[in-house]
């Protein structure tokens, strides 16, 4: 099972604020057991709102797009990890070992075509999905 562990912004990261030397030094270790534990697929960190656009799409057809930066952080994203793992439990143990301080992560479940009934997805549709993803399995750079 993959799952992504989303690591919340703050006013910090919403500020373009850099974590310190030791921060990023923590982070690469932490970031080092994943991968010799052979569970991370990826992991990024975002720039902050001011940089990226909203779009708003609408039943009509037509859609709105709006600048950052937007102003409720706590409900902004600063970054995750994917990790690929057996259960809940396991992707909780190891989001519990994030070296953070402070701060929220929220652990999520990524869907799998085994979540979604036959019928919603053409076989076809399943094939094709598979080629792609094997197809463009791209190893992680640091």
């Amino acid at each position: 099972m993959r799952y992504m562990m989303i690591v919340k912004a703050t006013p910090e990261s919403e500020n373009s604020e850099m974590p310190s030397a030791e921060e990023f030094a923590e982070m690469g270790r932490y970031n080092e057991e994943l991968i010799k534990a052979g569970v991370l697929l990826a992991a990024e960190g975002l720039t902050a709102s001011k940089d990226g656009v909203r779009i708003q799409y609408q039943k009509d057809g037509k859609h709105s797009v709006k600048d950052g930066p937007f102003t409720e952080s706590k409900e902004l994203i600063a970054g995750f990890w994917v990790i690929q793992v057996k259960d809940k439990d396991e992707a909780l143990a190891w989001a519990r070992r994030i070296p953070f301080t402070e701060g929220e992560v929220e652990v999520r479940r990524v869907a799998e075509f085994a979540d979604y009934p036959e019928a919603a997805i053409s076989e076809d549709h399943r094939d094709r999905e598979k080629a792609w993803r094997e197809a463009n399995q791209k190893p992680i750079t640091q």
